[in-house]
């Protein structure tokens, strides 16, 4: 009997409702199977081996690890190109913006022209061809320079 070929017998005909495939890659589910398979059909005069079955897990521990660090960095990229371009477009916009005073009482209102934005620790920073910058949040009109 030959274990392997019995094992992806078993998960082509098994019910792959919870994994998706595209191509020939397997996910996790898949893999799952794979070793549940294999723990079914192993010879019962040659088992498999404890290191063998340690190292499986291990695998798939890792490959669960790879999956999940993938779809966060996917996740984060996605949202910060999102954000970087739609700040982007305010390049060469006039925009208004509020300023507050040092002592926090007082606020007033100041316009300048938009010459590059830049994302840091405390979020979209835009500055200005006056030499002056603000946060994003703090831009209350845009407008096309005219």
């Amino acid at each position: 009997m030959n274990t392997i070929t019995d094992a992806l017998k078993s998960i082509s005909q098994s019910d792959s409702k919870t994994s998706t495939k595209d191509g020939n890659n397997l996910g996790k589910d898949d893999f799952l199977k794979l070793l549940m398979a294999q723990m079914r059909n192993q010879d019962p005069l040659n088992p498999m081996q404890d290191k063998d079955y340690i190292a499986q897990l291990a695998t798939f521990s890792s490959l669960e690890q790879m999956t999940n660090m993938n779809t966060s960095l996917n996740n984060f990229l996605e949202h910060m190109s999102t954000n970087l371009l739609q700040f982007s477009e305010l390049i060469g916009k006039k925009v208004s913006y509020i300023v507050v005073s040092e002592d926090g009482k007082t606020t007033t209102v100041e316009e300048g022209t938009v010459k590059s934005v830049e994302r840091n620790s405390n979020g979209f920073k835009v500055n200005l061809t006056n030499g002056k910058s603000t946060y994003t949040e703090y831009i209350s009109t845009i407008s096309d320079i005219t």
